[in-house]
């Protein structure tokens, strides 16, 4: 995506709704100062605008407010079935802002959000006090872009280098920054930031990769997959921990051409003995999300999929996803170790 403003009756966050609590704190006014154009709107709470009733996310998806909250109450909740662990024991996440500038067809936070507004929460050291607390108990991994796109709309927040920062501080703790982004600039400043000059190696980037054929179809406004990969490539070299995502894979009638043209695609660009590891996964959702998504796109060839209901999780058929991911390992096998293969199943939920 190179604009925000792009296709828009008004541009992407002309209106910023501020709770009144927090609107003299620092990063309120550090993101204000990258919207000078934008009209305030003062506040109580957020969820007087997030959760009104009769909103139309795809009407509001086309140029989405900006909502500045403070987050009160639980700050970091433990990982979901649905998601990958890699292994870890104490394996949570955290949202500093909900909601995502990119416009997934599959994308599960249309099915758990009311609206296509995102809220940015600044309150960022009241959740660092909160792993930190965390860290007293046991070792954390900790996902910080579930339910946004982080580094995609960083050059507006200027999260990321706080979250590396904080990282760098605690060598118990490991951050997973999940993104289809290609902003490679932010990730350039903030290593160049160092004065070591390197970034934590507790702080893994997870790329999110797509063939070339659904980053089209499904997945709206966000780079192509290139520009991805290139992304992806300036990381390793700049000694970033990299992982690459390979989730979720789709169905199509041609899926196994695809996925092999895709993988060649990527490994001729990417050597796979200088990733950190890989996650490889079927398309999956909750079924509570799935019954609100069908509603709004009733002419989804994916959502519209029949999928089976496996303890409140639709998945593909099991005959299916053992098929997918066999073939995915056969062909991420020529290219990476296994033991760095991490494989999303319906057996784990």
């Amino acid at each position: 995506m190179t604009s925000l403003s792009k296709g828009c009756y008004n541009t992407f966050f002309s209106h910023i709704y501020i709770e009144k609590e927090i609107l003299h704190h620092k990063n309120t006014q550090k993101i204000l100062r990258r919207f000078p154009g934008a009209e305030i709107v003062e506040i109580s709470h957020y969820k007087d605008i997030f959760c009104r009733k009769g909103q139309n996310f795809f009407i509001q998806k086309k140029c989405p407010c900006l909502i500045l909250a403070k987050k009160n109450n639980s700050m970091i909740y433990e990982g979901a079935p649905v998601c990958q662990s890699f292994g870890n024991n104490h394996f949570y996440y955290t949202s500093s802002v909900m909601n995502c500038i990119y416009d997934c067809e599959y994308c599960y936070l249309q099915g758990m959000y009311p609206s296509a507004h995102l809220v940015v929460f600044v309150n960022l050291e009241d959740i660092f006090l909160e792993v930190e607390k965390l860290l007293t108990l046991h070792p954390v991994y900790l996902c910080i872009s579930y339910d946004t796109d982080l580094l995609a709309i960083d050059s507006a927040l200027l999260y990321v280098k706080e979250w590396m920062e904080f990282c760098r501080k605690h060598k118990d703790l490991t951050i997973e920054l999940r993104t289809k982004s290609s902003n490679w600039n932010t990730l350039n400043y903030t290593c160049k930031s160092y004065n070591e000059n390197t970034p934590p190696q507790n702080f893994i980037l997870a790329w999110t990769l797509s063939p070339s054929e659904f980053v089209k179809a499904y997945e709206k406004h966000t780079p192509p997959l290139e520009e991805r990969i290139r992304c992806a490539v300036n990381a390793i070299n700049a000694g970033y921990k990299v992982r690459l995502c390979f989730d979720p894979m789709l169905y199509h009638k041609d899926w196994k051409s695809i996925y092999e043209n895709f993988i060649r695609t990527v490994f001729k660009q990417i050597n796979g003995e200088q990733l950190f590891d890989v996650s490889l996964g079927v398309f999956r959702i909750s079924q509570e999300f799935l019954k609100q998504m069908r509603k709004q796109r009733m002419d989804s060839v994916i959502l519209q999929y029949p999928y089976e209901n496996d303890n409140g999780v639709y998945h593909y058929n099991k005959s299916l996803t053992h098929e997918m991911i066999a073939y995915m390992e056969c062909l991420l096998g020529e290219h990476i170790p296994k033991n760095k293969v991490f494989v999303w199943k319906e057996t784990t939920l």
